[in-house]
């Protein structure tokens, strides 16, 4: 159950915590919430059999780093595992149109929110991280070295107030950045 998975975290220190939704006592998405405050560097990835976009947000602001579905292919379960150490986001193809599709419907926010906030430099970085690119593919496309990108997206979390690249990532395609 979902008190159980915290305190499984709280003794093991995973690197990555792979969730469902539906448990006993607390469901996945407040443990979800509860993880990524007490464990902020802990990626939680999802594994669950419910396909509605809802759950994806609702996750997704709580601060998983992922959403598959329980028939997903096993070598793309280890992919998605071995990606969300590396800071990269997955969701699931089958919902991932979906979820665009509600975003895109639902944009009521100018991107000007997030580029008042931002410099030039950190919106370039945060489109990238909205299109899923890790710290060294930035790194590549820009010319930055890997610190830098570190340290931008260090700021760019601050300045936005989220604890990880999914929830900067979410915050940049509710506002069209992309």
């Amino acid at each position: 159950d979902g008190e159980e998975a915290i305190e499984m975290t709280n003794k093991a220190e995973p690197h990555v915590v792979i969730m469902d939704i539906a448990m006993p006592n607390l469901n996945g998405i407040e443990a979800t919430k509860q993880i990524k405050t007490l464990y902020p560097s802990t990626a939680v990835l999802i594994l669950t059999a419910y396909d509605d976009e809802e759950f994806v947000f609702s996750l997704l602001e709580a601060g998983a780093a992922g959403y598959l579905l329980k028939d997903t292919p096993r070598e793309e379960l280890i992919r998605a595992v071995r990606g969300t150490v590396a800071g990269k986001t997955y969701v699931d193809p089958s919902v991932a149109g979906k979820v665009l599709e509600q975003v895109a419907s639902g944009q009521t926010q100018p991107a000007t929110l997030i580029t008042t906030r931002l410099t030039q430099r950190e919106v370039e970085i945060l489109r990238l991280i909205a299109k899923g690119s890790s710290n060294a593919h930035i790194a590549d496309q820009l010319s930055l070295s890997d610190g830098t990108v570190r340290n931008h997206v260090s700021a760019i979390l601050s300045k936005l107030g989220v604890s990880d690249r999914t929830q900067a990532a979410v915050i940049a395609i509710q506002h069209g950045l992309k």
